[in-house]
């Protein structure tokens, strides 16, 4: 199978990070884990072939989650579903994949559309319907968030799409720099905390939201 070149990138990226370990075909089918974050690195819509709701990618990805006792747990995969970005992206992922990720208490990390997008927090991602709209987001069972991270490389896109379920909003159109989402967790000691801003490269911060994790919530550090 071609990775062209991606897969030796990611490996030589991985071995920088000490303490990172991960199982499987890496960002195919791949499950990590990071001083207790969990993540899935997925190439459904993309590899082993250009399917939506890919159901080796699927079970996968229901399977890695129910293992897992790690706190934080977050989806990663290249490719959009339509309702799920703001620009001319068609859907690729399907919602199977999407809807095993909310159900199983994790977020969903996503790029390709050249703009940056977070949903509010959600109790299906399929019908699009909001659960809450608070900045600070609680994630409860069944319920989580989305984002689209895609101004880490080549061209800034226009908003050509719109809904009620965005939070944030940083494309063309609101005057976008590249840049990245960056988390910070256990804020203030308390591993089921985390706080999370969107950086341009020109310094602007144009999104920035708490998470509280009730899911999975640990006791925080020093409690009795």
């Amino acid at each position: 199978m071609c990775h062209c070149g991606y897969q030796a990138k990611l490996r030589a990226r991985l071995a920088r990070i000490k303490g990172a370990q991960c199982s499987g075909d890496l960002g195919v089918r791949s499950a990590c884990t990071y001083r207790g974050l969990f993540f899935i690195l997925s190439g459904i819509g993309t590899l082993p072939k250009k399917s939506a709701d890919d159901p080796h990618h699927v079970s996968y990805i229901k399977d890695q989650l129910a293992k897992t006792d790690a706190t934080w747990r977050i989806c990663s995969w290249h490719k959009n579903q339509r309702a799920m970005q703001l620009g001319g992206k068609g859907s690729a992922v399907g919602w199977q994949a999407c809807e095993a990720c909310r159900e199983g208490g994790a977020i969903v990390a996503t790029a390709h559309e050249h703009s940056y997008s977070r949903t509010h927090l959600m109790d299906n991602f399929e019908t699009q319907s909001v659960a809450s709209r608070p900045n600070t987001l609680v994630l409860e069972r069944g319920k989580s968030f989305a984002f689209v991270s895609g101004l880490g490389g080549r061209g800034i896109r226009d908003q050509e799409r719109d809904g009620d379920w965005w939070a944030a909003k940083y494309t063309k159109d609101q005057g976008a720099d590249y840049g990245a989402l960056f988390c910070t967790f256990n804020v203030g000691g308390d591993p089921g905390r985390a706080h999370c801003h969107f950086r341009a490269i020109s310094g602007k911060v144009p999104d920035r939201f708490d998470i509280i994790n009730a899911v999975h919530r640990p006791r925080k550090v020093g409690a009795d």
